[in-house]
């Protein structure tokens, strides 16, 4: 990925190699969301998305290969009845996100805690029976991705430097741990989603900004 904005390129356009590749969203909001930021770990799967490690040993993903994940999650989920599609989201960051993305795209949300049982035992009242999945944290949520991995369900999963990937079959590499950044990705998800779905113009945005799937934190004076 070369740096931003070369000369006579588009906001969305940047270079690589000798390539202009065009991003689902400028550059700067990739980067002002914090999309780009990894950890001080990187396992072995994920540093085939590694830009560069920063001097104090941080790893910086490699935004136009996230972009290229994006775009292909949006396209394979689009596939699928959007009511046969969980989006799954353990921790308070993805809650939010997870929310909205399904509010658009007309899935179900499953926050909080994944009771055993959810994905694999049809007699439970909260028994649900996906075709795809999509995580938010592949460790937070685990449960959810042993148990499609039990019942062949196809899952998706946003995923940092630091994570494992067994038993998920589309990643996307991403600062999963920051506010914005999830915001942001589920935004542009459930945007693409639905422009493939003809259900938005081609260059038809939301009817919401990114910041509304941002989960706030609350300050107390």
């Amino acid at each position: 990925m070369s740096e931003p904005a070369g000369k006579g390129l588009g906001k969305q356009q940047v270079e690589v190699g000798k390539k202009v590749v065009e991003l689902l969203v400028p550059l700067e909001k990739y980067l002002s969301a914090g999309m780009h930021i990894g950890t001080h770990i990187c396992t072995a799967y994920m540093r085939r998305f590694v830009f560069r490690v920063r001097h104090d040993g941080l790893y910086i993903l490699d935004i136009t290969k996230t972009d290229e994940r994006l775009r292909a999650a949006a396209r394979f989920l689009s596939r699928f009845d959007p009511s046969k599609i969980v989006a799954v989201a353990v921790r308070q960051y993805g809650q939010k996100p997870v929310q909205r993305f399904c509010t658009f795209v007309g899935c179900r949300a499953l926050t909080g805690r994944i009771l055993p049982g959810t994905f694999t035992n049809p007699s439970l009242e909260w028994y649900v029976e996906p075709e795809a999945i999509i995580v938010s944290d592949p460790r937070a949520d685990s449960q959810a991705i042993d148990e499609a991995s039990r019942m062949g369900i196809p899952v998706v999963a946003l995923a940092d430097t630091d994570n494992r990937v067994e038993n998920i079959d589309l990643v996307i590499p991403i600062n999963n741990k920051g506010r914005r950044s999830l915001a942001l990705a589920y935004w542009i998800l459930a945007r693409e989603i639905l422009r493939n779905q003809g259900k938005l113009g081609p260059d038809q945005d939301l009817p919401e900004p990114p910041e509304t799937f941002e989960y706030r934190v609350r300050r107390y004076s």
